[in-house]
């Protein structure tokens, strides 16, 4: 098992596991930059941004889901990102996520204009999921 190429990973959010088994690779958005994890890795603790978040299953199958903000731990050949929300690209809604752009862009404009007391971080990391997700659909369709 000294040259074991795959490992366990979990990409979960508050309804449950999106994506739940061995992978090759997983590349997640951090908060800093983009963190690529391969089996063996380092233990590791991050903070993740609205991005992309791309599980390798095998040198061909490459599963792409548009996630939310949340955090990352890799511990002895086990990677978890626990996300806000994580839809595949092949299933993403462009109208659900039209409207919580624009639900998140009304919440912003509370925001500026004194009349919410919402977390400024929070909306912009919305803001930037519903974005990513509209991104993440164009490019897978």
């Amino acid at each position: 098992m000294a040259d074991r190429r795959e490992f366990s990973v979990s990409l979960v959010t508050p309804d449950g596991a999106a994506y739940e088994g061995d992978a090759q690779m997983i590349i997640v958005p951090g908060a800093a930059g983009e963190i690529g994890v391969l089996a063996r890795h380092a233990p590791l603790i991050a903070t993740l941004k609205a991005g992309s978040t791309r599980v390798h299953v095998t040198e061909t199958e490459v599963l792409e889901f548009a996630t939310g903000p949340g955090f990352f731990q890799v511990l002895q050949d086990r990677a978890i990102a626990l996300v806000d929300d994580a839809v595949k690209a092949e299933e993403i809604d462009d109208a659900r996520a039209r409207t919580q752009l624009e639900a998140a862009q009304a919440k912003l404009a509370a925001i500026e204009s004194g009349d919410s007391t919402v977390d400024r971080w929070q909306v912009e990391q919305r803001i930037r999921h519903a974005e990513n997700q509209l991104a993440v659909s164009g490019r897978s369709s």
